[in-house]
Formats: structure tokens, sequence, C-alpha cells
């Protein structure tokens, strides 16, 4: 039996509070995660700070910076 291939989603676990840079498309909220910052690419409005998002929560764009204050999410890089 063979299994899909994955590795095209190039996911990125974050559970930590550190500042995680690059290009990611899709970030989705494995646990209730409050987001101290999250940087779009062409991104105009207000900035997204201290954001809660609920599990399974999911958002998709052109993200460049994600810093967490709680929680874990997984990222995906393009």
């Amino acid at each position: 039996m063979s299994y899909p291939s994955y590795e095209h989603l190039n996911p990125h676990f974050i559970s930590d509070t550190a500042t995680h840079t690059g290009r990611f498309w899709k970030i989705v909220s494995l646990e209730d995660s409050e987001f101290h910052t999250l940087v779009g690419e062409n991104f105009t409005g207000n900035a997204l700070t201290t954001v809660v998002f609920k599990s399974s929560c999911e958002i998709q764009g052109i993200f460049t910076s994600i810093k967490l204050n709680g929680g874990a999410v997984v990222a995906y890089r393009i």
C-alpha cells in the first residue's frame, strides 16, 4: 500500500513564544492559541495583534512573521 506524500505542504510547528519568520501561506491552530503578532505581506488595515484563534481555526494569506503568546499552531511554508 502506498501513502500520499505530504512533503509539499512543508509544515512548521510552533508552540513557543519566539518570533518565527519566513513565508507561510496557511496557519492552523492546533489548540486555543493567542497570537502576539501576525505579520502579513501587503496587508492593509489594523495589525493582527493579541488575536485569539480557537482550536482548528485557520487563516490563509501570505504571512512573514508569527509570534505566539500561548498555544500551538502549524504554519505551512511557501
